[in-house]
Parts: C-alpha cells; sequence; structure tokens
C-alpha cells in the first residue's frame, strides 16, 4: 500500500505535469490563431505583377547578397518585381530596406545598383539602411520616409506578414509576388515563416516593438534622394557604366555624388550585427 507523504508527492507531480500540458496546450493554440490571423489577413491584398494596381511607392524587402555585392537569386527576383512596376508606371519610387549593419556587408547599395544598372533614375530610388527585419522596414517606412500607401514585393510565403505588419503601421499597402524560380531553400523558409508570422503578432499586439532605429525624417518624393546615400553610394555610382542615349531611362548626374553631406550609414551602424528577418 502507498503511504500518505508518497501519495501526496504523485499527485503533486502529475498536478505539476497537467498544468504544463495546459500551457504547453494553450500556447500551441494561441500561437495557432495568431499565424492564422496572419494568413488570413492578407486575402484580397496578394497580386502578381500584371495586375497589381498602381502605387506612388513600391517597397523591396532585403535579402542575401553575395560577398561581391550581388543580389542572390530572392533578392533579384524582389528587385525584378519592383523593376516591372517602376517601368510599367505603376510605381514612382522605390524604397529599398535592408540590413547595412556592419562594414563590409551592404544589401541596400547593391540593390540601388541593380536598380539604376536597368535603367531607373537613382534620384528615384531611396534607401534604408537599418531593414533589419520586416518590422523595422515597415516602422521606418512610415515614420521615417512618411510612406502612406505602397506596393510590396516579396516572395509569396512572405507577403502575409509583410502586409500584416505594414497594415500595423497604417500603411495602405498591397502585395506583389515576387517568385519567379523555384528557390532551394523553401521548406525551410515555409516552415520559419510559421513561427515569424507568430512572431509578429505578438509584436504588434503584445509587446508593441519599435524599429531598432528611429532617424530623421526623409519623405519620399519630397526630400532628396541624396539623404540616403553614404560613402559606399559615391563608389557604386562610379562604378555604373554609363547607358547609351536612347536606351531605356537615364541615370541622374553621378556629380551628384559630390554633393553628399550626409553621415555614413556604416559608421552609423556599423557596430550592428546581421540579424534574420524573422
Amino acid at each position: 500500500m502507498v503511504e500518505p507523504k508518497t501519495m501526496r508527492r504523485i499527485t503533486v507531480k502529475r498536478a505539476a505535469l497537467a498544468a504544463c500540458v495546459l500551457v504547453l496546450g494553450g500556447g500551441a493554440i494561441a500561437a495557432r490563431h495568431a499565424e492564422q490571423r496572419v494568413r488570413e489577413s492578407s486575402a484580397g491584398g496578394v497580386y502578381s505583377v500584371r495586375d497589381a494596381p498602381a502605387k506612388p511607392v513600391v517597397i523591396v524587402l532585403g535579402a542575401r547578397v553575395s560577398q561581391e555585392g550581388v543580389p542572390r537569386a530572392a533578392l533579384e527576383d524582389r528587385l525584378a518585381c519592383a523593376l516591372d512596376l517602376y517601368r510599367s508606371g505603376r510605381a514612382r519610387d522605390v524604397l529599398v530596406s535592408g540590413d547595412h549593419g556592419r562594414a563590409g556587408y551592404d544589401e541596400v547599395n547593391a540593390m540601388r545598383r541593380w536598380l539604376i544598372e536597368r535603367g531607373v533614375p537613382s534620384d528615384h530610388v531611396y534607401m534604408d539602411h537599418a531593414g533589419f527585419r520586416t518590422l523595422d522596414t515597415m516602422a521606418r517606412a512610415r515614420s521615417v520616409f512618411r510612406v502612406s500607401s505602397a506596393a510590396v514585393c516579396t516572395q509569396r510565403f512572405h507577403l502575409a506578414r509583410s502586409l500584416w505588419l505594414a497594415r500595423a503601421q497604417s500603411i495602405d499597402v498591397v502585395g506583389v509576388v515576387a517568385d519567379r524560380r523555384v528557390y532551394p531553400a523553401r521548406r525551410f523558409d515555409a516552415a520559419r515563416e510559421w513561427m515569424a508570422r507568430v512572431r509578429a503578432v505578438l509584436d504588434t499586439d503584445v509587446l508593441r516593438s519599435e524599429p531598432r532605429f528611429g532617424g530623421p525624417q526623409i519623405p519620399i518624393g519630397a526630400a532628396p534622394v541624396e539623404r540616403t546615400h553614404d560613402r559606399a553610394t559615391g563608389a557604386v555610382d562610379a562604378s555604373v557604366p554609363a547607358r547609351p542615349q536612347g536606351m531605356g531611362v537615364p541615370l541622374a548626374s553621378q556629380s551628384l555624388v559630390a554633393m553628399l553631406a550626409v553621415r555614413a550609414s556604416v559608421s552609423q551602424f556599423g557596430t550592428q550585427g546581421r540579424l534574420a528577418r524573422p
């Protein structure tokens, strides 16, 4: 026969186990509900490039670039999506937002270079050097760049969360599918995105998370685009070959580089390591 003291210990352990099961089960249900909210919130707001409505600004979310500063496949497709919108007259300006948080790694100048090499005038490409997370990009798009209406170019798996975070900043936004190939990491991206959507709800509804960096306002279309340039921008412009006359949209004069009088983003953000975009 089990002694009363032993029985009490067993009862306490069972109660603790039951409490853990309830907490974990409740957390799992809450997480699933949060993910579902983000996923369903994008209904009706996602378009193909062909069908996307006109917006004054198209936001390109950063992704990996090579050591040589060349956009990798996912980022190249996002940029191609934005280029199509610009060329078709459905976006007036482009905001490229990514990680420029340490010397030697620079997504935003690589993105800008890719666009101006293909004919987008440099004075229509604004750079956000502190787009470390999707939340940072959307919060800064609103508070720093004063974006109130935009299209967002990214892969389909990423669009629901991007729209959720943009709308949390009161941006009138549509998502444009950038997928143009099969990506090797698609299964990993899909699994990671589930948890990232849960975190997005926590960020907007519970934690009220702020971007890592604020900054002075640089209204797109009103403020000079040179205010987003840094030391690396001059080197990028100098390396872009001149386009023959009559070949697409001419680039803005490279003499603008000499007029730059802003702090370098490398020195501003140089002590910050690279973050993933959860």
